[in-house]
Formats: structure tokens, C-alpha cells, sequence
């Protein structure tokens, strides 16, 4: 009785023994991270630094040299223009009475002429483009309330009548510096004339501001002897504001005029909106702080956003700009982490029972964190993030607890 008590605890400790071996040397789920496929919106974007910049700025020179008075005007000093007195010019008696001096003045004089009727053509070109652009964007909107036209073909002719609207702006903006040009061209020659010298007040020579706006920088404050186009004031319109971005050669082929523009960290509150309104033609080469040179091409941006949003931001600040190069309000995505190559294709692996099941996917557009899959995979499908060596196709997996992680 004894021995046969003794068999079966033998047996009990061989059986126990034995499932301890089995259970140390089975696989054990390798542990993984999970995500889900989901439906949601995706934007893809350039994202570079970029420096806000007076659209346009007007530097008061001297039209003839001669002594200048010290200018009281300060740095953020309002000015209106033809009203203001930026400067005043005493010119100096012997250059005025040059008659090579007054043959340049002449020849100045002819030169702001043909100016102002080069300006005065490009205003009307602008002006017959921006009411055709007009007109077509009211066809636009009538077709679209119709259904008769796509939202592509209705955001094409917003951008193109936008854009029409802004250059006919540049252009009597430039009539104005014409006009302004020949007026200072005319006051100059008077000071040549034989009845010119009528009394010490008759040599002062005030130069008007060209433009409303706010004085930027004095470039001569002091009084001293100055020579004809010599530089005195900046001035320019502040609230008046585009962005400056400059992106690598191969981001710039992928974007287009009319994208879309978001400015983040500009030291405000909020988002601020904008769209490409230039892609220069021609890039540059730029030493990266890296010390690699790099093709860099300028992009020109204007605010969308209401200039009240944006009533602290002056010339030549900083701001980190998102491009955007291709969006969509609903597409199937997954995290970039959970695609790898696998035979030349992209895949994932999908967590069916607790497996790992190897699936290929096509893949879309990607922004970086997260890419668009246009087949191979439905919403809703748990896919393995970052998937280790360990991983592969059929393996058992268990999906780590983040809530536990230190």
C-alpha cells in the first residue's frame, strides 16, 4: 500500500514537472502596440519658418543733392501722404545753378513722365482683367447654386478674381509713386529756374510723404550734406502685411498659387489664415545651419484673416507657416508607424484572435504622423504600431497596457 502511494506521488511530481517544462519553453504573446484604422480628415503640408514683410514700402530720397535738415520724424510716427513733411532739402547754390545738374533734373523730369503712362497703361490692363474676373466668379456662384459646377472649378474662380482684385490694388498703388515721382521730378527743376532765388524760403525743398501709413526706419536723421538719391525715410503701411517663406526647391514644385496657408507660434493667440499668392520661378542656394547647401525658392503669402486678429504683428517677425499641398475631409488612415515594406510592397499587420496577420496595403498621401490607405484594409481594423522583429505573420500578440507605463 505504501509503495503504491508512493508510485502515484511520483507520477503527481513527473506530470507537474512536466507541464512546467511545457509552459516555460512555450511562445509566449509577443507584446505590441495597437491603433485603429479610422475615417477622419487628412492634411498634408510643408511646414517651414517663414518672416511677415510690408507688401509695400516706399524709401524718400533725395531728388538733387544739397544740405539736409534734421529729420524729426521717429520710427512708428503716422504719415499721410502728400499732407506729411518727411524731409527738408536746402540745396546747396552752386549745384543749382550746374547746368549739368539741370539737365539731369530734365531728364528726371521725362523719366516720371513716362512712368506715370506706364503705370496708367497697367492699371487698366488690371483694372478690364479684375471686372472679367469678377464677372466670371458671379457666373460661378450662379452655376454652383445650381449644382452646374464642381467646388474646384468654384475655388479656381474665387482664387483667380482674388488675385485680379489685389493686382489691380498693386497697380494704383504704383500710380501713386508715379505721380508722386513727377511731382518731386517738377518741384526739383523749379528750384533751377532763373526766379528761383526769390528769398531763403523759396530754397527749402520739402519732401512729402508718398503714402499713408507709418514712418519704418529714418535712414538719415542727422543734418548733413547730402548728393542726389542719397536715402532718407522708410515709409510703409504696417497693417499692410505678407509672409516671406522660403522652402526647398522639391517642396516648391508641389505647391500650387491659391494653397492654403496656416501660420502657427506667431507669438499671438489663435491661427492665422493665409494663401499663396507667388511661387517665384527662380530658386537660390542656401547654407542650411547644418552646413549643407540646399535650392530654396521664395514663396510669397497674403493673410486671409481679419487684420484685427493679427494687430500686433509688425515688419520682419518670425512665424512658423503649414503649407498645404493636398487635403481631404475624409479618408481611411492609419499612423505611419504601422506601415513597413515587405517584398516591395507596404503592409501592416491586422490583430485577428489575437494574431498577428500580415496584410498588404496601397498606400496615399501621408503627412508624416499618419497615411492615407486606399485599399487592402477596412476602418476599423486594430493594427500593430511599431512592430518588432518578433512580430510576423501569424504570431500570437498581446496589446501592452500604456496605463501601466512609468
Amino acid at each position: 500500500m505504501k509503495s503504491k502511494r508512493t508510485f502515484w506521488w511520483f507520477v503527481v511530481v513527473a506530470i507537474g514537472f512536466a507541464a512546467g517544462l511545457i509552459y516555460a519553453f512555450q511562445p509566449r504573446p509577443v507584446l505590441i502596440e495597437m491603433a485603429v484604422a479610422v475615417r477622419g480628415p487628412l492634411r498634408v503640408t510643408v511646414d517651414e519658418d517663414g518672416r511677415t514683410r510690408i507688401k509695400e514700402r516706399y524709401v524718400v530720397s533725395a531728388p538733387m543733392g544739397g544740405q539736409l535738415r534734421r529729420v524729426e520724424l521717429h520710427a512708428g510716427d503716422a504719415v499721410l501722404a502728400g499732407r506729411t513733411v518727411v524731409a527738408v532739402l536746402e540745396p546747396s547754390e552752386p549745384e543749382l545753378l550746374d547746368p549739368r545738374m539741370r539737365a539731369q533734373l530734365e531728364a528726371r523730369v521725362r523719366a516720371a513722365e513716362a512712368q506715370v503712362q506706364l503705370a496708367g497703361a497697367r492699371g487698366e490692363r488690371a483694372r478690364a482683367a479684375n471686372e472679367l474676373a469678377q464677372a466670371d466668379l458671379k457666373r460661378a456662384d450662379d452655376l454652383a447654386a445650381k449644382r452646374a459646377m464642381s467646388r474646384q472649378e468654384l475655388d479656381h474662380a474665387r482664387e483667380t478674381a482674388s488675385a485680379a482684385a489685389e493686382d489691380l490694388r498693386a497697380t494704383a498703388y504704383a500710380q501713386q509713386i508715379a505721380a508722386y515721382e513727377l511731382e518731386q521730378a517738377r518741384a526739383a527743376l523749379l528750384r533751377t529756374g532763373p526766379g528761383a532765388r526769390a528769398g531763403i524760403a523759396a530754397w527749402d525743398f520739402p519732401l512729402l510723404a508718398p503714402v499713408d501709413g507709418r514712418v519704418l526706419r529714418v535712414l538719415q536723421e542727422d543734418a548733413a550734406v547730402v548728393s542726389a538719391g542719397a536715402r532718407l525715410v522708410e515709409v510703409g503701411d504696417p497693417a499692410d502685411l505678407e509672409v516671406e517663406i522660403d522652402v526647398l526647391s522639391t517642396d516648391a514644385v508641389r505647391i500650387a498659387r491659391g494653397s492654403r496657408v496656416a501660420f502657427e507660434q506667431w507669438g499671438g493667440s489663435g491661427e492665422l489664415e493665409g494663401r499663396v499668392r507667388v511661387v517665384e520661378p527662380a530658386g537660390f542656394l542656401k547654407i542650411s545651419a547644418l552646413g549643407v547647401e540646399e535650392q530654396r525658392v521664395n514663396i510669397l503669402v497674403d493673410f486671409t484673416s481679419p487684420a484685427e486678429q493679427r494687430r500686433t504683428l509688425g515688419d520682419a517677425y518670425r512665424v512658423e507657416a503649414r503649407i498645404v499641398v493636398w487635403e481631404a475631409a475624409d479618408v481611411l488612415k492609419v499612423p505611419v508607424g504601422a506601415l513597413f515594406r515587405d517584398r516591395g510592397e507596404w503592409a501592416v499587420y491586422v490583430l485577428r484572435d489575437n494574431r498577428a496577420r500580415l496584410t498588404r496595403v496601397t498606400v496615399g498621401h501621408g503627412d508624416g504622423r499618419e497615411s492615407e490607405v486606399m485599399g487592402g484594409l477596412a476602418a476599423g481594423s486594430r493594427v500593430v504600431v511599431h512592430p518588432s522583429d518578433r512580430v510576423s505573420d501569424g504570431v500570437a500578440v498581446r496589446v501592452r497596457d500604456v496605463s501601466r507605463r512609468p
